[in-house]
């Protein structure tokens, strides 16, 4: 039975949740302030926390960044009567699952609770048998990823071969390509997999509170120090820090990172005592480190100590054969999350899928197959329910993009003197794509 935690003041409403969620099968226990809430939390792990914005002693955005750092794996979903945007963004980027505004119905806020306990028992973001969610586990996480595609039996190796060992991995690859899900199934390949995987997105840390929440502080060592508080490395101590867009970091935080690996010591804020940590750390960005590095935006000893491996994640377009089969999966996703029971898609809807160039990449094919389902109301997804830019791509626009692609393939080769590593440079593509595509379009060179 899932165990949820509502930190609420109102205590009528807080006891009518209360016995609501008890009626439908789920473990509810209720407090009405943040100290109530740690004491709760010190004694007990609960699958999900329901907590209200703004509280007696404090507010649940604040209270948030503690409780994932303590608890990774728990879900937060925020509820507030007074519903910003600019605090949704806030308690999104500090690692809330959803944030609700009240009142609510109690259809919605069943959603919301079953949304996010599916996804914290979901290691990974696709899996080849997508239409069975419920027997998602960390054990299949490393071969559940990935796809038929020869870019994806690459990724294959690649994780098989790093994973077993400690070495730092940089994943380096497109916005929306699953870099995060390919950091979680290394690590859950890994000799490390009963240990805890923490995920920072660097580029959402304030520059002034990096230190703070990388290594964590001492109560009262500035101000709004309020108790003593474990920073990231301590809460995956023994697991794996997943570092995301790293090129976020300020410099002077790339200094105190690169300190903590080598050293394998941090200091809490305001603490002279040091914390011995055993952290593996896989960090991933979009950026070209190489370049940064050159101009003098990140720092060269940082980037080897994190480029002991590289995988590159490949692009949605590079990975043809895996598109119907991801599609798949959104679809099963699709019709959990909003109770449908859509069974397929029809053949003019699978060639505008296939017709795409996908720039937002598997995020995007996610949102478009979601979007789909919504608006499906028989049993296959018609081509007339998928958005305006799919269909703005004719297969005849297909085949020019095609057309124009390999042009551009033979124009590098030929600037590069037919040199397929230096031309796979000039490409931005890794030289395994730069050889898939040689193929595809029979090039002879």
């Amino acid at each position: 039975m899932p165990k949820i935690l509502i930190i609420e003041d109102d205590t009528a409403f807080s006891q009518m949740l209360q016995k609501f969620l008890a009626k439908h099968q789920y473990g509810v226990s209720a407090c009405y302030n943040l100290t109530e809430a740690k004491q709760l939390l010190a004694s007990d792990l609960f699958d999900l926390i329901l907590s209200d914005v703004r509280l007696p002693e404090g507010d649940g955005v604040a209270f948030l960044s503690e409780i994932k750092t303590k608890f990774p794996r728990t879900q937060v979903v925020l509820m507030t009567s007074f519903a910003e945007v600019s605090t949704a963004v806030k308690a999104m980027k500090r690692g809330a699952f959803d944030y609700i505004a009240k009142p609510f119905t109690p259809e919605k806020i069943l959603e919301v609770i079953r949304t996010a306990l599916d996804s914290s028992n979901t290691f990974h973001e696709f899996q080849r048998t997508p239409k069975n969610m419920e027997v998602e586990s960390a054990i299949n996480v490393e071969s559940a990823i990935l796809g038929v595609s020869e870019a994806s039996q690459e990724l294959e190796r690649h994780i098989g071969l790093i994973a077993p060992t400690h070495m730092s991995v940089l994943l380096i690859g497109e916005s929306g390509t699953g870099k995060e899900v390919t950091a979680r199934a290394i690590h859950h390949a890994s000799k490390r997999s009963n240990r805890n995987f923490v995920a920072v997105d660097c580029g959402a840390i304030p520059k002034e509170l990096a230190t703070s929440e990388f290594f964590g502080h001492r109560k009262g060592s500035f101000t709004g120090a309020i108790e003593d508080k474990a920073g990231f490395f301590e809460a995956a101590n023994g697991g794996t820090l997943f570092l995301d867009e790293i090129g976020n970091l300020s410099y002077e935080n790339q200094i105190q990172l690169l300190r903590a690996i080598q050293e394998r010591k941090i200091k809490r804020v305001g603490s002279t005592k040091e914390i011995s940590i055993d952290v593996r750390i896989l960090a991933a960005t979009n950026e070209d480190l190489e370049q940064a590095v050159a101009v003098g935006n990140f720092r060269e000893d940082l980037f080897h100590r994190l480029n002991e491996f590289t995988i590159a994640i490949p692009a949605l377009k590079d990975r043809d054969a895996d598109l119907l089969l991801f599609a798949d999966f959104f679809l099963g996703r699709a019709n959990a999350e909003l109770d449908k029971t859509v069974k397929g898609f029809s053949k003019a809807a699978k060639m505008l899928l296939l017709n795409h160039n996908w720039p937002g990449n598997l995020r995007e094919l996610k949102n478009v197959v979601k979007r789909a389902v919504l608006f499906t109301e028989g049993s296959v997804i018609e081509a007339t329910v998928l958005p305006n830019q799919l269909h703005g791509q004719s297969n005849d626009a297909a085949f020019s993009k095609q057309k124009f692609e390999k042009e551009r393939i033979l124009r590098a080769l030929k600037q590069t003197n037919f040199n397929k590593s230096e031309a796979a440079k000039l490409l931005k593509m890794t030289r395994k794509t730069l050889y898939n595509k040689i193929n595809r379009y029979q090039l002879k060179v």
